[in-house]
């Protein structure tokens, strides 16, 4: 039988726990991940109580609460608080989302938080999501046209054109999907995932761009594309409610009449 062994510091430990809350009524339970390389210490759990009178609705808020009046020393990525960066993306209650538009209400007992999985963590809940950008770049996610543009208009789309891009600008890029998916796990360094290639997709399917073709080979091989084995973990978690399963689907139909 083949035996598998984790690094020393795979093991995450109890931490410290933060429960001087008062006299307050509603309390919450949260645990999140601890985690800096630079010590020579395993990733721990710290918990904090807070008081859900006096802390917004969602997720963020109690994580702001938090660094702003128990441990300042608490690290977290956001910035738009409305599901438009993508900065807050998070393991919340078991589950890849967004951490400003997660409302603590719809998590019942404690509240668990953890930095996207299978990801290097630079610190606490920031994952290490460069790897993730240089695969986006290598999709060329911009517009590409081999005719000469009108020199006194924009190249025009038709609405039923337009349309088709529906369901495919809206990623936000906050790695929810791609870190849900099992395959970009342990195939990450070839396989694109879920967010780049609906990303590609968004690109294909635009009547504007000129380089299909070459869009289309540079997807075609066994790990960069056909690693999917849809088990449609990435739509389930798209904190946006899209689709990126459907989007490699129409990529390998695309691919088939091709040929």
């Amino acid at each position: 039988m083949v035996q598998f062994s984790l690094p020393s510091n795979a093991v995450v430990k109890k931490g410290k726990a933060q429960n001087q809350i008062g006299n307050a009524q509603h309390v919450k339970k949260i645990s999140i991940y601890r985690y800096n390389p630079v010590q020579a210490e395993n990733p721990r759990l710290d918990t904090y109580d807070v008081d859900l009178d006096n802390c917004g609705p969602m997720v963020l808020d109690a994580l702001i609460k938090i660094k702003d009046e128990i441990d300042p020393s608490l690290t977290f990525r956001r910035s738009c608080r409305e599901g438009i960066c993508g900065s807050c993306a998070m393991n919340i209650d078991g589950t890849n989302t967004l951490a400003c538009t997660k409302p603590i209400a719809d998590i019942k007992g404690q509240l668990k938080i953890y930095p996207l999985p299978h990801t290097a963590v630079i610190k606490d809940l920031v994952p290490d999501l460069t790897h993730f950008y240089a695969q986006y770049a290598s999709i060329k996610p911009w517009l590409e046209t081999q005719t000469q543009p009108p020199p006194d208009r924009e190249i025009l789309q038709s609405k039923t054109d337009r349309a088709l891009l529906n369901g495919l600008y809206e990623c936000i890029l906050c790695a929810c999907c791609s870190t849900s998916c099992p395959s970009y796990w342990w195939n990450g360094d070839r396989f694109l995932g879920p967010a780049i290639l609906l990303q590609a997709y968004r690109w294909i399917a635009d009547s504007r761009d000129e380089i299909t073709g070459d869009r289309l080979d540079n997807l075609e091989d066994p790990f960069r594309l056909y690693r999917c084995h849809r088990i449609l973990n990435c739509t389930n978690t798209c904190p946006k409610g899209l689709n990126p399963s459907k989007a490699i689907v129409e990529i390998k139909k695309l691919l088939v009449r091709r040929r």
